[in-house]
């Protein structure tokens, strides 16, 4: 009969026993936190133990665990990096690194210490060149959750984030291309 519908996932002869537990997972997911974190400086202090405290991570371990990861991945010290943090149960904990905010990559690439105050579109407060924006852009591509955005697209939020910051992006010479 054409009319029956027919499920498209296999149904097992075997009867299911509701008495047995079904694959639970060994680590149960407390929270996610996300830090803001020196790259291999992590010490404990007020600013991680307010974070990791209440979860009951160890603090120390963590801070000894990210310094390595850090050095690994080649960054120099005291570069401010993006770290999610997954609290178990068993208060074990898994992290993530991700690369430093654009914002910071900005800052280094137009040779300033700081932000300006306020951004003024007349007189800029720095500049960087296209090539230093797709530098900086293939750098932030590489992060979780943006490796299917395309490199322009990503160039194109740099430049975003560049002009909010009252940077210009130029030439090296003095024509203004943005």
């Amino acid at each position: 009969n054409f009319h029956t519908q027919t499920s498209p996932h296999k149904q097992s002869n075997q009867p299911h026993n509701t008495n047995q537990p079904i694959n639970q997972p060994t680590m149960a997911l407390v929270r996610s936190v996300r830090l803001r974190v020196p790259s291999c400086a992590a010490r404990p202090g007020p600013a991680i133990g307010q974070a990791l405290g209440p979860l009951g991570i160890n603090m120390a371990e963590f801070c000894k665990q990210f310094n390595e990861k850090t050095d690994s991945l080649g960054y120099v010290k005291d570069i401010p990096l993006s770290v999610t943090l997954h609290a178990m149960k068993d208060r074990t904990f898994t992290f993530q690194v991700k690369s430093p905010p654009t914002s910071f990559l900005l800052k280094k690439a137009a040779g300033m210490t700081k932000g300006p105050g306020e951004p003024n579109g007349e007189r800029p407060a720095g500049f960087v060149t296209p090539e230093m924006v797709y530098e900086i852009a293939s750098v932030k591509v590489k992060d979780e959750g943006r490796w299917h955005l395309p490199l322009e697209g990503v160039a194109k939020s740099v430049i975003g984030t560049a002009r909010s910051m009252g940077i210009h992006v130029r030439e090296q010479s003095d024509e203004v291309v943005v």
